[in-house]
């Protein structure tokens, strides 16, 4: 592999340039001069293209063969424009778009976005940038090198159970939207990327915000926002097929259409995606397949457009991690593990004879979790004067599946079951097998209007109201000793959730002058949640809980000179608990609201080579929920409110051009992130109930203080890129001790990437892309958790680590119609 590498690599250096000459220009809007970064500039039956820069230049090879050529002109919102140039030309070209009298998609996101002058810290990942990494894995893992974010895998390739964390906010405390419709589940606040295999192919671009941020619609966003827009207008009819295979027996087919715009108005797009692979670790397969489909009609003053996409995955379960014994090799802690944990001697072996950082402790054989997933949204957007736009969407999921577990001698118990009487036998425990169900449907509205007069005022006015119905169910499929009380199929618990969700929110954009600008956001969010029925425990959880929140942001930005912006914010933001600490409470017990007041300062500056953006941020945090090992009232171990802890921080993001083909981008992110007094339960089965540790000010579990990438990108042609990819991510903490025995220990890892591209004349052109991940095979662990006890007058210890693949690769063909 290695020396394919290096071979691919110098060929692609040496690829000879002889006649060519440099064409350089710049892209700019027809009616007031700003510059398009982003356009597409392609010769027209060659295959010569770039794309411009944050500047709207660009910088193009063209043959000097031929008097003149032809170049093509693209932008989303705009007209192409195919005009043609002079190779010998010295001075730069300056072409000017019109904007298109269709009235485009991204007038749906326009109320959930921040805007180039928007007082918040964002990054925009574009069609391009996805597509350079798009071999297969999920889409966390294709957001590895934004700034502040932690990415892990359960199956340790990527593809499967994936997350991320930005600025050690989980998953469940990042906002997600696609086309400003949220898609966190309304009940555990998380978004499970598995139920959306290959939504990257469909994807036109993806706001991250961090911080509060501009977020509306679904639960506040408590670290960042996602907000993602699915594909735009294509002006012309293409075909796409990409495949890849790679390590672990991975392997993606994609299969995408697009009609173009017929008749001048209507498009039709669709994709059909198949993911497999085996997973680094043992046994953690995924089988992954989805469709998206989409009509639009796009007239002068409206839009209508329907979208269809749904996710259907089965994913061999690697919930449970890796024992720190086995992954660090201790023969005699396997061992003690194996003892306290009652393993059986299948368990024992299995332990003892896996692979290190591969184990996997399930070996049944349909120990899988299994759930679709189908999306509806359709849209209407309207232009009803030259002052106001109007948006409107309806929208419907509907998910259902289960997971299987295989249980060896579990407590006929703890699913109602009396013992068993066989002769003068009582058998009170069983092997058994059982599945655990969701079946969950949320539908509801958005809406929104933005009036524009003039170039001082934007004014937007919208909300939302969502449903969601969750039903929760378990079943036994299988017994060696179910007793004639129960039949195979027959539910153990069940119980349902609704939780109704409406907001209405107002944003102000003000200039009073040419380089000041002001912001005003106000949110009302008001949520009614009720459950009833017996939970997994067997335990009555009907309970019914409203709250009301207030969610005001206010900012204002400077721009000194040309180019450059300063900016402030102040936001605040509340936010409910999650579906587990409301069932295993009572409403005595029941945890608080968490309340977030979040700084964000920065200063963005870009220039004809260059881009650079420095912020620093404070997220002050009033009864957040964490872990604290306590037990509440009902038994249960859920998460606790803390007082008083903050994360405060600096993040530095840039990218510069070092030349005509040499180009480096690169983020670095300090952090400090901290709980005031914290205190830790721990179970005492010597003495009984439980010990209180106080340990004053410690870490937030998962937040590292320093979290790096860079790229170095050479480009010796348009349509070549190789690139030199690095991740640096510093310790974190599994709980909130700061005890540096339990931890993840930081790492620094390198990827390589390639790709070429390759125009001819029968097809729009062939597409080479290869990724090798973890090129110096580093050993490393972005995820864990743990728990302790203290038992035979010690205190017991369990760490669990999420490893993550070797070296490995992934090879991608594709080819455009």
């Amino acid at each position: 592999m290695v020396r394919f590498i290096a071979l691919l690599s110098l060929w692609i250096a040496l690829t000879p340039a002889f006649g060519q000459v440099i064409l350089r220009g710049v892209v700019q809007d027809a009616t007031d001069g700003s510059a398009l970064p982003g356009a597409n500039v392609m010769v027209p039956g060659t295959r010569f293209g770039t794309v411009s820069d944050a500047e709207g230049r660009f910088s193009l090879r063209i043959e000097k063969s031929q008097p003149e050529w032809s170049i093509r002109v693209s932008y989303v919102g705009y007209q192409s424009s195919e005009l043609r140039i002079n190779p010998n030309a010295t001075e730069e070209v300056v072409i000017q778009l019109q904007r298109s009298e269709l009235l485009g998609q991204e007038v749906v996101v326009f109320a959930t976005r921040a805007g180039e002058r928007t007082p918040a810290t964002f990054t925009t990942v574009d069609k391009k940038d996805i597509q350079k990494v798009n071999l297969g894995q999920d889409l966390p893992i294709l957001l590895d090198q934004t700034p502040s974010v932690v990415v892990n895998s359960d199956a340790g390739a990527g593809i499967g159970y994936t997350g991320l964390r930005i600025r050690g906010s989980d998953g469940t405390r990042i906002n997600v939207t696609i086309n400003g419709i949220p898609v966190n589940d309304s009940e555990s606040h998380g978004v499970f990327w598995v139920n959306m295999p290959d939504f990257a192919t469909s994807v036109e671009n993806i706001q991250i915000q961090r911080g509060v941020g501009t977020s509306t619609n679904g639960a506040a966003a408590f670290g960042a926002s996602l907000n993602i827009q699915t594909d735009g207008i294509n002006e012309e009819s293409y075909a796409q097929i990409d495949n890849s295979f790679g390590s672990f027996n991975s392997w993606k087919h994609t299969v995408r259409l697009g009609s173009g715009l017929i008749n001048d108005r209507f498009t039709f797009d669709a994709r059909l995606s198949q993911i497999s692979s085996d997973g680094f670790i043992d046994r953690a397969r995924s089988d992954l397949n989805s469709f998206f489909l989409s009509g639009g009609y796009h007239g002068e003053k409206s839009l209508v457009k329907l979208l269809v996409f749904s996710g259907q995955e089965e994913t061999y379960q690697a919930w449970e991690g890796i024992p720190e014994s086995r992954l660090r090799g201790d023969a005699e802690g396997m061992q003690a593990y194996i003892a306290r944990n009652g393993l059986n001697d299948q368990q024992a072996e299995n332990l003892l004879n896996s692979d290190s950082r591969s184990y996997n402790i399930y070996e049944y054989p349909d120990q899988v979790d299994n759930y679709q997933q189908d999306h509806y949204q359709l849209h209407y957007a309207l232009q009803a004067t030259p002052d106001w736009v109007m948006n409107a969407a309806l929208h419907f999921t509907r998910g259902r599946g289960y997971f299987e577990q295989f249980r060896f001698n579990d407590r006929l118990s703890n699913y109602g079951l009396s013992p068993i009487e066989l002769g003068e036998e009582s058998i009170s425990r069983s092997d058994l097998v059982r599945r655990r169900w969701l079946d969950n449907w949320f539908y509801g509205t958005t809406f929104s209007a933005s009036y524009l007069p003039d170039d001082k005022v934007d004014l937007t006015l919208g909300g939302a109201w969502n449903n969601y119905i969750g039903d929760h169910f378990g079943e036994l499929i299988w017994g060696r000793f179910l007793g004639p009380e129960i039949n195979p199929g027959d539910r153990y618990y069940d119980n349902e959730g609704s939780k109704r969700d409406m907001n209405v929110f107002a944003k102000l954009n003000y200039r009073p002058a040419e380089r000041w600008e002001a912001y005003a956001d106000v949110q009302w969010r008001g949520i009614n949640y009720s459950f009833f029925g017996f939970n997994r425990n067997l335990s009555n959880i009907t309970q019914e809980v409203d709250y009301s929140f207030f969610n005001p942001k206010a900012g204002i930005t400077f721009s000194p000179t040309e180019g450059s912006l300063l900016y402030a914010s102040y936001a605040i933001g509340n936010r409910e608990p999650v579906r587990r600490d409301l069932t295993e409470s009572t409403p005595e017990s029941r945890p608080r609201p968490e309340q977030m007041q979040n700084v964000e300062m920065g200063y963005r500056k870009s220039g004809r080579n260059f881009q650079l953006t420095l912020n620093h941020f404070l997220m002050l945090y009033r009864d957040q929920l964490v872990l604290t090992g306590q037990v509440n009232d009902v038994g249960a171990y859920t998460r606790a409110n803390v007082e008083n802890s903050f994360r405060a921080g600096i993040e530095l993001d840039g990218s510069v051009r070092l030349s005509q083909k040499w180009q480096l981008a690169a983020n670095l992110a300090w952090s400090r992130n901290r709980i005031r007094d914290f205190v830790e339960f721990v179970d005492d089965f010597d003495a009984g109930g439980q010990q209180r540790i106080e340990h004053g000010d410690t870490d937030i579990a998962f937040s590292p203080n320093w979290v790096g990438g860079a790229t170095l990108a050479y480009q010796p042609n348009p349509d070549t890129e190789l690139a030199f990819v690095n991740k640096y991510v510093g310790r974190q903490y599994l709980d909130n001790t700061s005890n540096i025995s339990r931890s993840l220990d930081d790492f620094f890892v390198q990827d390589f990437r390639a790709s070429y591209r390759l125009r001819m004349k029968d097809i729009k052109g062939l597409r080479f892309n290869l990724m090798v991940n973890n090129l110096f095979d580093v050993a490393y662990e972005p995820n864990g958790y743990t728990f302790g006890y203290i038992f035979g007058g010690e205190r017991i210890q369990e760490n669990f680590y999420y490893p993550m693949a070797g070296r490995n690769f992934l090879l991608g063909l594709g080819l455009d119609f």
